[in-house]
């Protein structure tokens, strides 16, 4: 069933259908904020940001809580039907305004040069065109404008890289709404034209199995400037 757009009024159709993986996320991902201290690296992600924000792929709104009282506005576009109805819910709770938008990263519904700042969550595994979802991000943000990054990807040694790349191939996006266990999210954001900042891997969970989807970056980059 097409949805309205909050901001817009226009009538747009689910860029993504993941019903039973929504679901399943929407409890895992809860879960993963005490256990794998998923809280404490959402604070990493947002803090000091200000201005208008836009979040791609938002999901069940988890951020929203983390972002400091110095963002004026946050449009969060989220594809997936039953993740963006609880992100609108947490939406509704969060201490800065957030607008929950349906759209897909590869065809961002705002207009040029909007931002002061983007964030990518744990969101360039599923998208399907990554750089031309990057390419949008460049659009959207205003030149000098700053990107926040937690994704995960390829690492490990050579069994693990292979493990991934296996289950890229096979099972694992049609079993996790088309997520992507070996894509390299910094070189991605390089190739697309961004400055890198500083930036640190990680796995999560620091202390436990290590998994595919345990091999992690936090960072930042920039759109450069205009000449």
């Amino acid at each position: 069933m097409p949805l309205r757009s909050a901001r817009s009024g226009k009538v747009q159709r689910d860029a993504v259908h993941h019903p039973l993986f929504a679901r399943y996320y929407a409890r895992v991902s809860v879960t993963a904020e005490t256990r794998m201290g998923m809280g404490r690296v959402r604070e990493r992600l947002l803090g000091g940001l200000s201005g208008r924000v836009i979040e791609i792929g938002a999901g069940n709104g988890l951020n929203f809580a983390h972002y400091p009282g110095t963002v004026a506005e946050v449009v969060a576009i989220e594809p997936e039907r039953r993740l963006r109805q609880l992100a609108v819910e947490a939406a509704l709770r969060a201490e800065v305004p957030v607008d929950v938008v349906p759209g897909a990263a590869e065809a961002l519904p705002v207009k040029s040069e909007g931002f002061d700042a983007a964030v990518v969550s744990l969101v360039l595994c599923s998208v399907r065109d990554v750089p031309r979802a990057l390419g949008e991000l460049r659009r959207v943000l205003r030149p000098g404008g700053e990107v926040r990054f937690f994704e995960h990807g390829r690492g490990g040694g050579r069994v693990m890289t292979f493990t991934q790349r296996a289950l890229d191939r096979t099972v694992w996006p049609v079993l996790n709404g088309g997520c992507h266990l070996a894509r390299e999210p910094v070189r991605a954001l390089r190739d697309a034209g961004f400055e890198l900042g500083p930036y640190r891997r990680m796995l999560m969970p620091e202390q436990g199995p290590t998994l595919p989807t345990s091999y992690c970056v936090l960072g930042t980059a920039w759109r450069p400037p205009e000449a």
